[in-house]
This record gives structure tokens, sequence and C-alpha cells, in this order.
């Protein structure tokens, strides 16, 4: 079941935002294939499929950016064929900005990324 989201919504240890525009730092990232935006350590990626989507840097490998180039909205699919996180359809219209955000977590030796 696809879940549409027009502000923020988060599919498991990925927050998703829509912003108003880039960071001045952000750089377009090659596309080859697939748009992984988020890996998983179980080969269970967040991916988009629909080739009218960009995706840009900032060298903080916890946040990325994808900007929607030529299509309304973009579905964003968890690659798990069991106890997968429902699709989400990032809608906001041609030119939409959304912030990517991998969660964190503190454990007694400091700060860590969440494993999905």
């Amino acid at each position: 079941m696809k879940h549409a989201v027009t502000r923020q919504a988060a599919q498991g240890d990925v927050l998703f935002r829509k912003v108003d525009k880039l960071p001045s730092d952000a750089k377009l990232v090659e596309r080859k294939g697939d748009l992984v935006v988020a890996h998983s350590e179980t080969g269970h990626h967040h991916v988009v499929r629909e080739l009218g989507v960009q995706h840009f840097d900032i060298g903080d490998p916890m946040i990325c950016y994808l900007v929607s180039d030529g299509v309304p909205g973009f579905d964003v699919v968890h690659n798990r064929s069991f106890d997968t996180h429902g699709t989400l359809r990032l809608e906001g219209g041609v030119g939409s900005v959304w912030e990517v955000r991998r969660q964190r977590e503190h454990t007694p030796e400091g700060w860590r990324r969440v494993e999905d």
C-alpha cells in the first residue's frame, strides 16, 4: 500500500521532509539505474525508480536531498519481500525538494546510525 506524503514521513530509519530549497553546497550525484536513497546493512535498500528524480549530496553521510525533476511525485520503495516498510509516495509537484535523513541513536560508545 502506498502512503501519500506532502510534508514529512518516515520509512523505517529514514525520514523524508519537504523543504523549500536545496542547500547552497548541494552537489548533483550522477545517477546509474535505481536511485538508492539509503543503503541498508542487509541489502534491503530504500530506492526511487522514477527517472525524473535527482539526487544531491552535501558531504554528510546522514543527509541527502531529492528533487522532483519532471515528475509531480515519486515512490520510495523498501526492497524487501517480507516485513517491509510501506511504499511512500512523495508529492509536491515538479521541482519539489525533499530532505532525506538517516536516524541516529546514542550508545555508550557515542552516536551511531540506526540499522534497519
